[in-house]
């Protein structure tokens, strides 16, 4: 799933919205496109940033996109153009969801997709912000989030 959470500065949650329709805005949505491009995860971010122009691409529906990312393979089109059409539509995605709750000045990103740079300098040019860094790997923030948590409800042992 995707989530745009929004806290307040004691970290209290004021709003979240979830991704509900299809896979689109999901780390799954990224890797179905990938597989498409015969690309692995890492490099259909690293390849976006050779790309010379972007393509329109369905955000709204793997499938769709994935119709789409197959037709242009067909065409000839370039790999890393594909790529970052498709690092875009996520991040547009994924801004759609940003704007329901707000955005403010500081933002940060978490979860594998978090690990896509393509997909985060999107964000950051679509929304207008510049992602402040994740202090650990994005990929394991909330399991540290639900340790710290559960620390806090049942107190040491």
């Amino acid at each position: 799933d995707a989530k745009v959470i929004r806290v307040g500065k004691g970290g209290e949650l004021l709003d979240f919205v979830m991704n509900d329709k299809c896979a689109a805005g999901t780390g799954r949505f990224l890797e179905v496109q990938a597989r498409t491009l015969g690309l692995s995860l890492d490099e259909l971010g690293t390849v976006s940033f050779s790309a010379e122009r972007t393509l329109e691409l369905s955000s709204r529906c793997s499938i769709f996109c994935e119709t789409e990312v197959l037709h242009y393979l067909q065409r000839g089109t370039d790999k890393a153009d594909i790529a970052a059409s498709v690092n875009r539509a996520m991040a547009e995605r994924v801004a759609a969801l940003a704007r329901r709750v707000g955005v403010e000045p500081e933002v940060t990103m978490s979860g594998g997709v978090a690990k896509n740079g393509a997909v985060k300098s999107e964000l950051e040019r679509i929304l207008g912000v510049r992602m402040v860094p994740c202090p650990v790997d994005p990929q394991i923030v909330g399991a540290l989030g639900a340790a710290v948590l559960a620390r806090k409800m049942g107190g040491e042992r």
